[in-house]
């Protein structure tokens, strides 16, 4: 059985989201959103959250 990995909401600068495993480095021009969970979890939160898929740039 494969081991359960905790992952955490990530946004950019223009406000886009991801995944990313908790405990890594986070990439240059992400930060943490503040809600960490399993994948789905996460995932799930990112499509209540993110309901205008633009780039900030872009609206």
């Amino acid at each position: 059985m494969q081991e359960k990995q905790d992952y955490q909401v990530v946004v950019n600068v223009e406000e886009q989201y991801s995944i990313w495993r908790d405990g890594r480095e986070l990439p240059a021009g992400w930060r943490g959103a503040g809600f960490a969970g399993t994948k789905e979890e996460c995932l799930a939160h990112i499509d209540e959250v993110w309901t205008d898929m633009r780039p900030l740039s872009a609206r």
